[in-house]
This record gives C-alpha cells, structure tokens and sequence, in this order.
C-alpha cells in the first residue's frame, strides 16, 4: 500500500532570530533607554524634590555607571551559571525594582544606592543580550542585528523626552517620584518578555543561525586564544574606551547646555534631547548593516569620524542654534552605531566561542570610559565656566579613534 502523500511544507516566513531581535530591542529600550538615558531630564525634578546639590545628583549618575563597571567584571560568572536568557531576565528586574525604589527615596544615601544596583542590572541585561545576537546570527547579519537591538535605545530617550515633562507638569513637585515609578514598571514587564521569548541558542529550537552558512572549520569555534588575539582585543577595548567617555560628556551635559548656556526652558530642552532619540534608532541598523558590507574597522572609523563633527559643532561658537541643531542631528546619527559594531566585531575577530567574555572584557574598557569622561567634563567645566572645552577635548579623543579604527587588520575569515 502507497505511503499517503505529505502535503508540502510551507516555508519558515519568519526565523526566530528576528524574534530575538525584537525581545532585544526591548531590552535595551529598558536598561538603557530608561534607566540610564532618562536620569539627565530626571535631574532637575530630582535635585529640587530631593533638596541636593547638583554635584550630588552628579555623584548619584556615577553610582550607575559604578554599578555597571562592577556588573561588567561579574557577568561572564553570571552568564556561565545562569545562561544568558536568565540573566537578562534577571537584570531586567533588578533594574525596574531599584527604579521603583528610587520614586520612593530621601536624601542622598538611598538614591545613590539604589542606581548602583540599576547600573549593575543594566549590565546584567545589555552583555549577555548583545552575546545572544552573536550566537543567533552569522557574520554578514550581525551588524544590521545588533543595529536593530541598540535602536531600542533611541526609542527609550524618545519616551523620556516627552514623557517626563509630562509627568512633571501633571504631579507638579511630585512629578519625579511618578517618573521612576512608570518607568520601573515599564522595565519589569519587559523582563517578563525577556524570560518568556528568549532563548539561548538556535540549537534550543532547532534552527541554524540566521545568515548565508560557511564552509565548517576548525577554527570556527575555537575557545583557545589564537596567536593576535590579545592584541585586537586590546585594541577594540581602548576603542569602546574613548567611545564611553565621549559619547557621555555630550549624553549628560548637552541637556544642561542648553538650558544654562542657550536658556531653553526645561520643556525646550526635553523636545530637543527627544531628537536624539528619534536620530538614534537608525544608528545602529544603519552603520551596522554598512560595517558588513565595508568591514568593521571602516565603520568604526566613519562613525568616529561622524561623532568628531558633532563634538566640534557643540564646542565652537556659542549660541548658535544652528551649529547646536547639527551637532544634535549628528550625534544622533552615530550615538549608538558603536555599541553595533562591537558587537559583531567580537565574533568576527575572536570566534563565536569567545564572543560573550570577549564583549565582557571590552565592555569593561567602556565602562571605564563613561565613569571619568562626565567627571572629567565637570571638572573642565568649573574651571572655564562652559562645557565648550570639554565637547572640543572629545572630538579630539574620537579624531584620534577614527585613525587607530581604520589600521585595525581584516577579521579572520573562520568567524
């Protein structure tokens, strides 16, 4: 008797790494967009609820990116115990219960330890999510994926660039407390998602990761260090080095130079800082697409190149709306094209093995960056009375990354 005929299968529309994508984009959205991108419209609000000064508001900031330091040496022990889909889920709700909390705090003890733990939740988040992009894409996608995850950030800075005025306006001097609350909660419901969608690998479904496969190899997941490695790993941290210390003189002062240096009111400020937001969702999908077609090191030279334009635009001429507007446009372009590039760089350079603590170890040398750049920023800026000087010293730093990117050698071909 004939076998009965199976009807044809239809073909898999949708690759569950793009579900991976989506659940990402959220994450980042959450330990990044609100947790930390939202703290500069947070800070006058907070500071006058709070009865600080705004050094202290400023030692508070610091707690976070403390607290994400500490989380960078921690995470590839976290990863190893809890794998990452747990982590992030973990995380995630450690950074919306510290958010929650901070609503509720007085003084300056209480806040200031709570964002430490919201840092060190950030970190817990963003590492193991952005490995998970290694593992679920092969090369020639990575770059457009980790851009699609990081464009979560845009979306998180366009929220809170309108939806903390809003708050203020509606709760009046309470109107912070109800800032953290929301958002807390925002970032709790995307820990559910994260623990539910996730998954740790495309072997766990079934599925091979998304892109054209290559001729097996040896090579392709060797965990040993090969001979250079040390070196390029070297070289890509002092890279996310200057990048964290740049791009966060300009993400925490530029708000505070437009209302003390082009006396925009608060609502003005919030409006333009949104455009960062709006800029920045393209960023990462943008120059991280273009860095598979042009390679790694010619997009973090171009993005560096970019950023460099838009530090000496917001440190020339004072008061000009116009040159202030491109260097907003700009650094909304690149903000976060970096973060995507490094991300696909650690699998290309280092192998799909090494990925996840080889974008630990660089995260570290960028954890570094973003604690001393603001402080250094602050320090310039009390001495001169402007924050020209310290937006110049940056485009200098990234100038100079721009040139050590483009002398990066070609990836192996075995990643």
């Amino acid at each position: 008797m004939k076998s009965p005929v199976q009807p044809p299968q239809s073909p898999r529309r949708l690759h569950y790494g793009w579900v991976i994508v989506a659940v990402g984009s959220m994450v980042l959205f959450s330990c990044f967009g609100l947790a930390r991108y939202a703290y500069a419209m947070l800070i006058p609000a907070m500071q006058a609820g709070l009865g600080l000064t705004y050094d202290r508001m400023g030692f508070i900031g610091t707690g976070n990116f403390v607290g994400y330091l500490v989380s960078v040496l921690l995470a590839p022990a976290v990863m190893r115990r809890l794998r990452p889909r747990r982590t992030v889920a973990a995380g995630l709700l450690l950074v919306g219960g510290c958010m929650i909390g901070i609503g509720h705090t007085h003084g300056f003890a209480a806040p200031f330890c709570l964002y430490l733990l919201v840092g060190m939740g950030s970190g817990f988040a963003n590492i193991p999510m952005m490995a998970l992009v290694t593992y679920w894409f092969r090369s020639e996608q990575r770059g457009k994926a980790a851009g699609l995850v990081i464009g979560g950030n845009g979306a998180g800075i366009i929220l809170a660039g309108f939806l903390v005025p809003f708050l203020n306006r509606l709760y009046a001097t309470d109107g912070w407390r109800s800032d953290w609350l929301v958002l807390g909660l925002l970032c709790l419901l995307v820990a559910v998602a994260a623990a539910l969608f996730l998954r740790n690998h495309p072997a766990e479904v079934g599925l091979e990761p998304v892109g054209r496969p290559l001729p097996p190899s040896d090579e392709q997941f060797v965990s040993r260090e090969r001979r250079g490695d040390g070196v390029i790993l070297l070289r890509l941290g002092l890279l996310y080095l200057v990048f964290g210390a740049t791009f966060m003189v300009f993400g925490t002062f530029i708000v505070t130079t437009m209302v003390k240096e082009y006396g925009f009111s608060e609502a003005r400020a919030g409006f333009y800082w949104s455009w960062v937001g709006l800029f920045s969702m393209f960023s990462g999908v943008g120059f991280g697409a273009l860095s598979d077609r042009i390679g790694r090191k010619w997009g973090l030279a171009l993005v560096f190149a970019v950023q460099t334009a838009a530090y000496l635009l917001a440190g020339l001429t004072p008061g000009s709306f116009l040159l202030l507007a491109a260097s907003i446009l700009l650094y909304g372009v690149a903000v976060f094209a970096i973060p995507a590039i490094m991300a696909a760089a650690v699998g290309d350079y280092l192998g799909l093995s090494r990925a996840a603590t080889s974008f630990a170890t660089i995260t570290l040398f960028f954890a570094f960056g973003q604690s001393v750049g603001p402080a250094t920023a602050g320090v310039i800026a009390k001495a001169t009375g402007t924050f020209r000087y310290a937006y110049l010293l940056a485009a200098a730093l990234t100038a100079s990354a721009a040139f050590f990117a483009a002398s990066l050698p070609a990836p192996r071909k075995d990643a």
